[in-house]
C-alpha cells in the first residue's frame, strides 16, 4: 500500500526518486556468438532491450555504449529495435559512451536523443571497411593447389587464396558505397542540424568525444551518474539491466553436469570464439584501445 500512495503523490512529495533502467551494450557488433561469448547483435540484446523498456514508472532508459563497430546491418537492426520501443513506450533516450562509439557503433548512439560522453571517448568513423588476407603466394611456396568448382562465374570471388581482379574489386566497392549512403542518411535523419558542415565529417575518421560535440555527433560531455542525478533529482537510482536469472545456465547447460555430450559442442565454441576474438581485437586496435 505505501509504495501505491507514493505513486500518486505528486513527485515533490514523493519519499523517494524514480529508477533510471541502464542497458549496457558492448564490444564488436556481429552475428552469431556461441556458448563462450554471446555476440553483440540483435539476437544477443533484445531480451535486454524489452526489459529496459518495461519499466512502467521512468521517464527515460539509459544505454552505456562501448563498441568500436561490426556489422552494419546488426548496428541497423538494434538501432531500430531501440527507436521503435522509445516511440512506442514513450521514452527518452540517453545513450552514453564510454572509450568508443564508432562505426557501427556510433550507428547504435544515434538511437539516443541525446548523445553523452566522456572527453576523451572516440566517436564517429561513419564509413565502411572490408578487410581480408591474400595467401596465393603463401600456398604455392607451400606445395598446395587451391582448387574451386562454381556454378556461376561470380561464386568465387574475392576468393583469398586466388589472385585479385580488378573488377571483383570495384564490385566490392561499389557495395560499400550503398552502405556507406545509408549510414550517411541515418546520421543526418538522427542529429539533423545539430551536425557542422564539416568535409570530413562522412570520410570514416574518428575524433574524441570534445571534437565530436563541435562536429555535432555528441550533444553534452559528462558520465552517466552525475548526468541523470542533475536532470532527475539526487534520490534518482540506476538499475542494471540483466539477462533474466539462469541465462548463463542455460547457455552453458553443461555446469553442474558430467553429461559430456556438451563436449564436442564446447570445443567449436571454443574455437569459434577464438576466431572471433582476434577480428574484435583488430577492431579495437584499430582506434588505440
Amino acid at each position: 500500500m505505501p509504495k501505491f500512495f507514493n505513486r500518486i503523490l505528486p513527485k515533490r512529495l514523493r519519499s523517494e526518486g524514480i529508477t533510471i533502467p541502464v542497458i549496457r551494450l558492448q564490444g564488436a557488433i556481429f552475428a552469431g556468438g556461441n556458448q563462450l561469448r554471446p555476440a553483440l547483435s540483435l539476437a544477443g540484446t533484445a531480451g535486454l532491450i524489452e526489459k529496459a523498456f518495461a519499466f512502467k514508472e521512468t521517464p527515460a532508459v539509459a544505454i552505456s555504449l562501448n563498441s568500436p563497430g561490426g556489422s552494419p546491418v546488426q548496428s541497423r537492426l538494434i538501432y531500430k529495435r531501440i527507436r521503435d520501443l522509445a516511440d512506442e513506450k514513450g521514452k527518452h533516450v540517453l545513450v552514453f559512451v564510454e572509450d568508443i562509439a564508432a562505426s557501427g557503433g556510433y550507428m547504435i548512439a544515434l538511437a539516443g536523443d541525446e548523445i553523452i560522453a566522456d572527453p576523451s571517448s572516440i566517436v564517429g568513423s561513419i564509413g565502411v571497411v572490408s578487410a581480408s588476407f591474400g595467401f596465393q603466394d603463401l600456398i604455392k611456396k607451400i606445395g598446395v593447389e587451391r582448387r574451386v568448382h562454381t556454378a556461376g562465374q561470380n561464386k568465387a570471388v574475392l576468393d583469398p587464396f586466388r589472385p585479385e581482379k580488378k573488377e571483383d574489386v570495384e564490385r566490392l566497392k561499389a557495395l560499400q558505397l550503398e552502405v556507406h549512403e545509408t549510414f550517411i542518411e541515418l546520421v543526418k535523419e538522427r542529429r539533423g542540424k545539430r551536425l557542422t558542415d564539416d568535409p570530413d565529417l562522412f570520410t570514416g575518421l574518428f575524433w574524441s568525444a570534445k571534437r565530436g560535440l563541435a562536429l555535432g555527433l555528441v550533444d553534452s560531455l559528462g558520465d552517466m551518474r552525475s548526468v541523470l542525478k542533475t536532470r532527475y533529482g539526487d534520490k534518482t537510482s540506476l538499475k542494471l539491466v540483466t539477462q533474466p536469472r539462469g541465462f548463463l545456465a542455460r547457455r552453458l547447460g553443461f555446469l553442474g553436469s558430467r553429461n559430456t555430450d556438451y563436449l564436442p559442442e564446447m570445443a567449436a565454441g571454443a574455437v569459434s570464439s577464438v576466431l572471433d576474438t582476434l577480428e574484435e581485437r583488430a577492431l579495437w586496435n584499430r582506434f588505440g584501445l
